[in-house]
């Protein structure tokens, strides 16, 4: 069955032909497999039969490689073990009091199967324990949840009451002014600050000549005004520092949440944080008011849970987390030489924090030119390689960076002669799109 008839299948059954935008068919090249079999270290293996070298590893959920033996071994034990029980497991304990003795700033944790589901949770904590209604979020960082104090922000609002989008503030990253008038304007009326600690960029340092960084200003704030500081940790967390980004900026959050590759691909989420804020979803002080914090038929699945600690033990055991730094290192450096090679450096260029790096592809404007992100996604197809985001994996090894290297020389190639000749006489299939737009 060809990509299209595929793609047909998928619409008919499926809202958006996937369970998320992101994996959408607006996202990639017409060239692009429709559908994915399966997956073996930093490899996958399309419905075309071909093996394609993976940068995209199930959106940063796979930190260590698909299909790791060592920890598909774990899950499958207490898969075989009845998965879900009727009482708390022993694993389940254990998942708790491994992340509560990882991460320093966390003293109980509640697990849930998705990130926007732990992300609200910790909003709603908040809410509870300040009494206040507000939301902020930093406006540079795409995505904190699917659920309406957020999506509310965005520009695909529909169906959701304007009091809810009222709610929510945004402020901008490693701006001082932006963030300190905030705080002025509304920082007695906000429950929480919501944010990662970097996504395209480290935090500032030496803040007009204060020893503190960007992040260590916002938590002083935060504590200031009595607003609840959440760390969303999903894509930092695990990759930039086993104890978290927190640990590597020397930031304490009142609450954090965690995710994507905390178990290497299994479904588990988390939102954790300070005793006197979690407890408020406890049920053990009599009379005390309640909060509905969690409740989750499957957030105790044992397997995922197994997953999670068997996640841990592989990079207690392994250089993971220097990985990631060393490698993202190699891949900006290679990505940056050969751009300049072919004389498209203005154009497209790597960047970020080292172990989780970005590309960005521009117009002669400096604007994002997403026909020309088509056709370098369509010629990086053609080589083998699935790369709209730069997500790397423990089993991206030297030979995968070759790959990509041979990859990104072919591609930047043909987008240089594109560039120079005219986008179309090269361009196959309709151009991608943002996943956050206003209409289809």
């Amino acid at each position: 069955m060809n990509n299209r008839e595929l793609q047909s299948r998928l619409l008919r059954a499926i809202p958006g032909g996937a369970h998320t935008y992101s994996r959408g068919f607006d996202q990639y090249p017409q060239n692009a497999p429709a559908i994915m079999q399966s997956g073996a270290g930093g490899y996958s293996l399309g419905s075309d039969g071909h093996q394609y070298l993976d940068f995209v590893m199930a959106l940063r959920s796979v930190n260590i490689g698909y299909a790791e033996p060592v920890i598909c071994d774990v899950a499958e034990k207490y898969s075989r073990q009845g998965n879900n029980l009727s009482r708390p497991s022993y694993v389940e304990l254990e998942a708790a009091e491994r992340l509560i003795d990882i991460i320093n700033s966390v003293d109980m944790v509640k697990f849930a199967k998705n990130g926007s589901t732990a992300v609200t949770a910790a909003v709603k904590l908040a809410r509870g324990y300040t009494g206040r209604d507000n939301v902020a979020v930093c406006a540079q960082q795409p995505f904190f949840s699917y659920d309406d104090w957020f999506i509310g922000s965005t520009v695909i609002s529909k169906g959701i009451p304007q009091s809810v989008q009222a709610q929510t503030f945004k402020f901008d990253y490693n701006d001082i002014e932006s963030i300190t008038r905030l705080f002025t304007e509304r920082g007695s009326e906000l429950a929480c600050l919501v944010m990662e600690a970097a996504a395209l960029e480290h935090p500032a340092e030496n803040l007009e000549g204060q020893a503190e960084n960007y992040l260590q200003l916002v938590q002083r704030l935060c504590n200031q005004y009595g607003v609840v500081f959440i760390l969303d940790e999903m894509i930092t967390g695990f990759r930039w520092d086993i104890k978290g980004a927190q640990h590597y900026y020397g930031i304490t959050p009142d609450l954090c949440t965690f995710g994507k590759a905390m178990a290497n691909g299994y479904s588990v989420a988390a939102v954790a944080g300070r005793r006197e804020i979690m407890e408020l979803g406890s049920i053990e002080t009599a009379d005390q008011e309640r909060l509905f914090l969690l409740s989750s038929t499957h957030g105790a699945e044992m397997s995922s849970l197994g997953a999670f600690t068997a996640t841990l033990d592989f990079m207690h055991e392994n250089p993971v987390i220097e990985h990631f730094w060393s490698t993202g290192s190699k891949i900006v450096n290679a990505f940056n030489r050969l751009s300049a090679k072919h004389g498209v450096s203005e154009r497209f260029s790597a960047q970020g924090v080292d172990c989780s790096p970005y590309y960005t592809i521009v117009d002669e404007h400096g604007n994002n030119d997403m026909a020309m992100r088509t056709l370098f996604l369509q010629e990086m197809v053609k080589q083998r390689v699935l790369m709209p985001c730069i997500a790397l994996c423990y089993r991206h090894d030297e030979h995968a960076v070759n790959h990509l290297e041979a990859s990104l020389d072919s591609a930047l190639e043909v987008c240089a002669l594109a560039a120079n000749n005219g986008i179309e006489e090269y361009l196959q299939g309709p151009i991608v799109k943002p996943v956050f737009r206003k209409r289809n």
